[in-house]
């Protein structure tokens, strides 16, 4: 099942009994009809998932009974529909129309968490620009800051990890970028973000890994050394921390005595100093 077809459209259940009550009409033509005969024909063109059709029809509500109750409820209608059309901009733009015409609707909580998703759906591969990666991070964490207690929030704070990681991902990409050209402080300045702002992703290890390649090359052994303790006591069964061992070895580094004597308070010292 995907994501579209889990996601959560609270209001469709309160509005579907008066909905049905009118027959179907696809037609998004001006032809002047009551407001609930309109939306009723959106609501069962939504049902055949004709969604881009079903976003004109809502649209065509709000534009024949622009201070209806079912103007308001169309509205968030067409959000939704342009949100499964993949019409992301369109849906973003209807819900934040909602929320500033209706910030105090009890249905304000889902056009919030429907901007979240359709940044977040928009999300590229690492290798390129991260503008939505961003935008979508600071939508997801403006549902859980306003609604904490929502079932918007739980799905947000998973989408939040998610989303920290790939932006965690795309630091990486740019910091082995520059480890593989030599370019090594550069390289150190990505790996020490990911360590300072993305602490809890699963691109730590390799991050502590990179900046003791980085400084091996650079000829920095205590730096190095204390690195791979740090990468040694919080993650020592890792492939990364085996990787530096292996790296201080060959090069004649000793490593042993700074995992053995390494202790938290050498480890908060050390992370203070060398990621800030």
């Amino acid at each position: 099942m995907t994501l579209k077809s889990r996601i959560i459209v609270p209001l469709l259940l309160s509005a579907v009994l008066a909905a049905c009550a009118s027959g179907p009409d696809n037609s998004v033509a001006y032809v002047e009809r009551p407001a609930e005969t309109i939306y009723a024909a959106a609501f069962d063109t939504l049902d055949r998932r004709q969604y881009a059709l079903a976003a004109a029809q809502f649209d065509e509500v709000e534009r024949q009974h622009p201070y209806s109750e079912w103007a308001r409820r169309a509205m968030l209608m067409a959000a939704y529909a342009n949100y499964e059309s993949n019409n992301y901009d369109e849906a973003i733009s209807d819900a934040q129309r909602f929320i500033s015409l209706h910030p105090g609707n009890r249905n304000a909580a889902y056009a919030y968490y429907l901007i979240a998703i359709s940044y977040f759906e928009q999300i590229m591969d690492v290798g390129r620009d991260q503008a939505s990666t961003q935008q979508a991070l600071a939508a997801l964490e403006q549902v859980v800051r306003r609604f904490p207690e929502s079932r918007y929030a739980t799905d947000a704070r998973l989408k939040i990890d998610m989303t920290r990681d790939h932006l965690a991902g795309k630091e990486m990409s740019v910091g082995r970028w520059y480890l593989r050209r030599g370019y090594h402080l550069a390289a150190i300045n990505r790996f020490q973000t990911v360590l300072r702002d993305y602490g809890n992703t699963s691109h730590v290890p390799e991050a502590l890994h990179r900046l003791v390649e980085s400084y091996v090359s650079l000829g920095v052994d205590q730096e190095a050394t204390q690195v791979a303790a740090v990468l040694g006591y919080n993650f020592p069964g890792s492939e990364w921390y085996e990787d530096s061992y292996d790296l201080l070895t060959r090069e004649g580094i000793s490593i042993g005595d700074a995992i053995e004597q390494a202790d938290p308070s050498f480890l908060d010292r050390a992370m203070q100093r060398l990621f800030g």
